[in-house]
């Protein structure tokens, strides 16, 4: 029965959130290499999908909630307070659909789901804009502004961004009130960092940090797919992923990844 409740709680829920909770748990995905974080991100999302639609009860009319949340309890692993001083929280927000807002929801999610006021540092990979228009400051801006709020009001500690050159990053950090403090760079795009951001970054205390993951890590049609797969002859068509989380918690004295896991958020378009 779970396959049947679970393709009903969907059908009349408006939000799925799903998190993955700590995948260095999974001992399922401990055996396998996923080839890209493409991958990675499908087999997580596929595995949590069937995993919460087994679980799910017969009695679905008294479940029927706006927002579902796909998670599989057992999986979720909170940060022991004791500890948070030795651990680093960091993220990587992938924003797929171009709402700012977005970045607040996946915010305080994230540190509900670890149990954390704040994470250490997030940066930010904002919509992939349309073939043959660049990324400039202007489509930054509102972005960066609800990054900037949530520093100010200590849910974040530092901020930062991804793919930016030499020129958007310097636009950026003039333009900012909180400067950013990072930028990854993808490896695939450039073997060796490039000389003029390597010296802007320096002299601004700017971190450049590398990266593999593709444009879009999570596309609508993706998505569409695994949540065809995961929950048979469900209205898969209508759901569209608005942003998803990679959160990693790193113990500080180590360097070693004490927890990993993906956190995201779609919403049903219901014609």
């Amino acid at each position: 029965m779970g396959t049947d409740g679970a393709r009903a709680l969907l059908e009349r829920a408006g939000i799925l959130t799903l998190q993955t909770g700590n995948l260095l748990n999974w001992g399922c995905l401990r055996k396998k290499c996923p080839a890209t974080p493409g991958e990675e991100v499908r087999d997580c999302i596929q595995k949590t999908l069937t995993e919460w639609s087994s679980k799910v009860g017969q009695d679905v009319n008294q479940e029927i909630l706006e927002v579902l949340d796909c998670t599989v309890a057992q999986a979720i692993e909170k940060i022991n307070p004791e500890e948070r001083d030795e651990l680093k929280v960091s993220a990587k927000l992938f924003i797929v659909g171009s709402n700012s807002s977005s970045i607040r929801d996946a915010v305080d999610l994230a540190c509900s789901a670890l149990g954390v006021a704040q994470l250490d540092s997030v940066i930010v990979a904002p919509p992939p804009v349309e073939d043959g228009t660049n990324l400039s400051l202007e489509y930054l801006q509102p972005y960066w502004q609800e990054l900037e709020n949530l520093v100010q009001s200590k849910k974040i500690g530092a901020i930062g961004t991804s793919d930016l050159d030499k020129a958007l990053l310097e636009q950026l950090y003039v333009w900012a009130q909180v400067k950013p403090s990072s930028n990854q760079v993808n490896l695939a795009s450039c073997c060796v960092m490039p000389p003029d951001l390597t010296a802007f970054a320096k002299q601004f205390d700017i971190q450049l940090l590398t990266h593999n993951d593709p444009k879009e890590l999570l596309c609508e049609a993706s998505f569409q797919e695994v949540l065809q797969e995961s929950i048979q002859n469900t209205k898969a068509h209508e759901w569209i992923p608005l942003w998803l989380l990679r959160y990693s918690v790193i113990v500080k004295s180590r360097g070693i990844i004490k927890s990993k896991g993906y956190i995201m958020q779609a919403k049903r378009n219901a014609s």
